[in-house]
């Protein structure tokens, strides 16, 4: 194609960029891509008409007529040069508070002194261009908004040393992220709950106990009662020291002071348990499962069929869920002079390539899930006072923190990239159980951990630690007792609490959190009525015949007196005898010995009033005579008696010898 220098062409549109935009006249030679091949002509061509100011008239008449100002919607109309402002001022905005920013951080005079007179010249710029700023800017960043608002409603005579409301409005941002505005209260026992999980969709929350049970609790069929559908005891005589659910939520993962560990589903059935080891052998790589009681568990992020397990036998074991009967990997703690030294707590990072696990000599140990679990990939001793255990340990979101919880009275923050020293720590955070844990936030920027009572308190808190500076972002007085777990659910936005005194608290905010707790607080708990209804029709027949005749119906009341009265419906118990002797036996009994008594011994009473010997001598002159029981039986054989005669009496018989 011969084209001319300066000109774009598309199809019959063409621009010269001397001149501008203009249409190329049916009489010039067309240019682009409509120039390949014949030229077709166009026969189906209409002209448009000028409008006349005639017919304008006239329509706006007919609009009057008919009532109508338009037909079909009006298309919208842009101001580029508006939107163009708006960008700019956006522009100017994120400038200003990456300034107001960088005021905070630095400490040299010169350069605050400089920093605020560009502010300053910066402020009144903007406000002489624009008076007020729109609300779309407003919207897009809740930083810089904030930021505009405050340097909006400040004079320009302010002092250079109120740097620190930048910080202020950070701190009440972070405290309106915390949901906690409303609560509810879950009995789950007497004793302290030391275990709780929620299911990754937030639909069921479990609780483990010291007092050996393990509750579920369904938000979806809760009413305000909060009672839980089911308890049970899945480790018999062992308190519930862990409860994790898997990542696809269909089972759980029950860690208790026995040697094995249960995996239980979503109704809490026994899906499998794992195998116990020899606890006569020395080496833990030549037996098969944990030979002390556990610890703690946790579920891989990535794997649903992966877990594992820690013990006091010094081992961490992963497990794969359809094999129970020995554990897919070891690893053996070490202590520094290379004896063993026990897990207390183990963990996944969040992308699951990294095992952690947290000893009673105060090191945490971290192992490559990809490589073999011999040598340590990260290794620091002295992390926390040795002999405290430590009770908890949780990756961020992003992976790159790590938050360590210990009896020790401490909670420390530290970055893997740099994992020599803490990059914060929080003291005399009283511990009392071995359970209590720390997590981080859904967004990262706060840790989140419980305070059991110290003698003189009167409640426990869960407090809420910024990420960044570590400052105590806010504190929640939870109840008269210990605060040892806390779950803050990433998808329903709502702290669970488990408390030393049988309490699980939840924690919410209406209009920031989801489900979950807001879902059984609307159900209202409506008892159980009995409606009085009859079991069947009433069919009326007047003139029906009596034996085929119908009772009117009564009420419910009245039948049930009816039914008392008669003894069949009723079941009334045999009333007692009030005449005869020998108990219930004169009036019923089919055994030998009532027929007896009955006939025998009731028909011929002995009246007690007479004398027994008058009444047995009675019968001597009948039994002399006319013998019955025993003489007949003798009268043959029975030798003559021969009776000592009164005269002999006196003197004693030779036989007879005298005592000296």
């Amino acid at each position: 194609m011969n084209a001319k220098k300066g000109m774009i062409s598309f199809g019959k549109i063409k621009t010269d960029l001397g001149k501008g935009v203009g249409l190329s006249s049916s009489s010039e030679p067309v240019e682009g891509f409509g120039t390949f091949g014949k030229q077709i002509p166009e026969t189906n061509l209409t002209e448009m008409k000028e409008i006349n100011p005639e017919d304008e008239e006239e329509t706006k008449q007919l609009q009057e007529v008919m009532g109508m100002t338009s037909f079909g919607k009006k298309a919208k109309s842009f101001d580029i040069q508006e939107m163009l402002d708006n960008i700019t001022k956006t522009v100017r905005l994120t400038k200003s508070s990456h300034t107001q920013s960088a005021n905070v951080t630095t400490n040299h005079p010169l350069e605050t002194e400089s920093r605020s007179t560009d502010k300053k010249e910066s402020k009144k710029n903007n406000r002489k261009e624009s008076p007020e700023p729109s609300s779309s800017t407003l919207v897009k960043n809740n930083y810089t908004s904030d930021s505009k608002i405050v340097d909006s409603d400040e004079d320009e005579n302010e002092d250079d040393g109120n740097d620190s409301d930048g910080s202020d409005i950070g701190q009440t941002s972070e405290t309106n992220k915390i949901p906690c505005s409303h609560e509810i209260e879950m009995h789950h026992g007497t004793k302290a709950v030391i275990a709780v999980a929620a299911d990754p969709s937030g639909a069921r929350l479990a609780s483990g106990s010291v007092d050996y049970d393990v509750s579920f609790w369904d938000f979806a069929g809760m009413d305000t009662s909060l009672k839980s559908f089911r308890t049970l005891q899945p480790c018999e005589n062992h308190p519930i020291k862990c409860l994790q659910y898997s990542m696809t939520g269909d089972v759980i993962l029950v860690v208790s002071g026995a040697a094995q560990a249960k995996v239980l589903d979503r109704d809490g059935f026994e899906k499998c348990e794992t195998v116990k080891g020899d606890q006569y052998i020395t080496d833990m790589a030549r037996t098969k499962g944990h030979t002390a009681a556990l610890n703690s568990g946790c579920w891989h992020p990535l794997i649903k069929e992966e877990y594992m397990t820690c013990s006091q036998d010094s081992t961490c074991r992963i497990w794969i869920l359809y094999k129970p009967r020995g554990h897919k990997h070891l690893i053996k703690c070490r202590a520094q002079n290379g004896v063993k030294t026990i897990p207390t707590t183990c963990a996944y990072s969040k992308e699951g390539s990294v095992v952690a696990c947290g000893c009673v000599d105060g090191s945490i140990q971290m192992w490559d899930h990809r490589k073999n679990f011999v040598n340590t990939s990260l290794l620091l001793r002295g992390a926390h006072q040795q002999g405290s255990e430590i009770s908890s340990l949780s990756f961020s979101y992003l992976g790159n923190l790590l938050a360590s919880r210990s009896c020790d009275d401490t909670l420390k923050l530290w970055d893997l990239r740099a994992f020599k020293s803490p990059v914060f720590v929080a003291k005399d955070l009283f511990s009392r159980y071995d359970t209590t844990d720390c997590m981080f936030s859904p967004d990262d920027s706060m840790v989140i951990t419980g305070e059991s009572l110290k003698k003189g308190q009167k409640s426990g808190r869960v407090l809420f630690f910024d990420t960044k500076t570590f400052d105590l972002v806010n504190e929640i007085s939870v109840t008269n007792s210990h605060v040892i777990k806390t779950l803050w659910h990433p998808k329903l936005n709502q702290i669970f609490v488990g408390c030393g005194n049988g309490v699980v608290k939840a924690y919410y905010d209406p209009k920031r959190s989801m489900r979950g707790a807001k879902l059984c607080v609307v159900k209202s708990h409506h008892k159980q009525k009995h409606i009085e209804i009859m079991s069947t029709q009433q069919i009326i027949t007047p003139h029906a015949l009596p034996l085929f005749r119908q009772d009117r119906p009564k009420s419910v009341r009245k039948q049930m007196e009816k039914d008392r009265l008669d003894p069949v419906k009723s079941h009334r118990p045999d009333l007692p005898i009030t005449s005869g002797q020998g108990g219930r036996v004169a009036s019923s009994g089919g055994t030998l010995s009532s027929y007896v008594i009955r006939n025998l011994g009731l028909s011929k009473r002995i009246e007690d009033d007479q004398d027994p010997r008058e009444a047995i001598l009675k019968y001597a002159k009948d039994a002399a005579e006319n013998p019955y029981w025993i003489s007949p039986a003798y009268q043959k054989t029975q030798p003559k008696t021969i009776f000592q005669s009164d005269q002999d009496g006196d003197e004693p018989t030779a036989s007879k010898k005298q005592k000296t």
